[in-house]
């Protein structure tokens, strides 16, 4: 009988762990995609002074490229680690350099984004 009881306790604590790990996991993931959704805002809202700075509104499409790809330094990295957290979470079997491969394509994504924008907003050469 007191076997009987030491496994029924020991079933219900296992449960429990496993409930609370899940938990956990769950919130993990939660704050990693809260994470990387913040690295992308805060990314695109300093390209986005990039775009609107006085200074950059005569250059070229090329130009404009290379500054955007140089602007933003920290902002940029912390949205890249910030995904690749995110990724690694979600999708714990995937080899990392896969993460490391989708966040930069993701970064330069925006990079592209903000440079057609520009493009299509400056006025015909004349």
């Amino acid at each position: 009988m007191r076997m009987l009881v030491l496994g029924a306790a020991l079933a219900m604590m296992t449960s429990a762990a496993m409930t609370y790990s899940a938990r956990a996991d769950d919130d993990d993931a939660k704050g990693a995609q809260k994470q990387a959704m913040q690295g992308r805002d805060d990314y695109w809202h300093c390209l986005a002074r990039e775009y609107s700075r006085d200074a950059n509104q005569g250059l070229s499409e090329q130009d404009f490229g290379r500054s955007v790809a140089s602007a933003c330094p920290s902002e940029r990295q912390y949205y890249r680690v910030a995904l690749l957290d995110y990724l690694t979470t979600q999708y714990p079997d995937i080899d990392s350099g896969a993460h490391l491969a989708t966040a930069n394509r993701a970064v330069e994504s925006a990079q592209k984004d903000i440079v057609t924008a520009f493009v299509k907003r400056r006025p015909p050469q004349k």
